[in-house]
């Protein structure tokens, strides 16, 4: 059986681009006759909040996007992860980094395109600094990782070139996404992974640590943003879209609605159940382009 999930983290309010991947996630399992899983990745202590978990839930039933079973807690499997964090560290491919990001910096300019930092490998031959706050970091070799997504296509990026030695886990202790996402999708047979495509190319790195733990990657499928009248990436700074406004001003159909237009599973914004929408729903009606979704108005670019 198909099995997919909506991870969300509990550090606000959810807005329309969450609602969006919620949608495209659960049609995209349910359309199989799967199931649909709620992970709430709540391990930044500084950021997550019970509260917001306890929102988004009660956010997901109002929109009639009902998961399978009893959430999962990230913040709860701190020993799991500590299981298969030792295993990569017994295979000796762990280091203590104590880079700091000003340091980073100082050696590799961020990446034009998306602002991210390659690690330039500063700390894999120091010597370990006894009670010095540290990040651990995960070696990565120069080779290639391909995979193939289902929307976009088959894609190669080479983990040196593209991130470098990855953190999995931080100097506070808290553990990296890169590895509580990999050991957590194993774990609870996550079979499809939907998501927005910003996080398409963090998938070669949990491929290549869902290897060394010796999982049988997901199949990734990622989906373009829903972004603002700036062409930014809508997040919980756009207030006007976040569910205590949405709620206020559209009904859970009608939002749907709007939502499956931009989808391009419908010609229009009519109101609708996600229920009414599996049967037509199709990975092939999904623009792969990035798209307009302003406070008022909704248009596909």
């Amino acid at each position: 059986m198909e099995v997919g999930r909506f991870a969300p983290s509990p550090t606000g309010r959810m807005h329309l681009g969450n609602v969006f991947s919620a949608l495209l996630s659960w049609l995209s399992v349910k359309s199989k006759g799967g199931r649909w899983l709620l992970r709430i990745e709540d391990i930044d202590p500084q950021r997550s909040r019970p509260e917001y978990a306890d929102l988004l839930m009660d956010d997901l039933r109002w929109l009639g996007l009902e998961w399978d079973g009893e959430p999962v807690y990230q913040s709860q499997r701190c020993e799991v992860y500590e299981q298969y964090f030792r295993q990569l560290h017994q295979q000796g491919l762990t280091y203590p980094c104590y880079c700091s990001r000003a340091d980073l910096l100082a050696t590799q300019a961020p990446h034009e395109s998306d602002g991210r930092v390659v690690y330039a490998g500063t700390c894999r031959h120091r010597p370990v600094q006894p009670g010095k706050p540290a990040a651990t970091r995960l070696i990565v070799p120069d080779c290639d990782i391909t995979f193939v997504d289902g929307h976009y296509g088959q894609q190669t990026v080479n983990l040196a070139s593209h991130v470098g030695d990855f953190i999995i886990r931080r100097k506070d202790g808290a553990w990296a996404y890169q590895l509580a996402v990999v050991v957590d999708d194993a774990l609870m047979g996550i079979t499809e992974v939907v998501r927005g495509r910003d996080l398409l190319l963090s998938s070669p790195q949990q491929i290549y640590v869902g290897r060394l733990l010796g999982f049988t990657p997901p199949r990734y499928i990622h989906f373009p943003l829903l972004c603002n009248s700036a062409g930014q990436r809508l997040s919980k700074r756009d207030q006007s879209l976040d569910m205590e406004s949405l709620r206020q001003r559209y009904t859970s159909e009608e939002l749907i609605g709007r939502l499956a237009r931009l989808a391009g599973l419908q010609p229009d914004a009519a109101p609708v159940t996600p229920q009414h929408l599996v049967a037509r729903f199709s990975w092939d009606c999904v623009p792969c382009g990035d798209i307009i979704a302003g406070a008022d108005s909704y248009e596909t670019s």
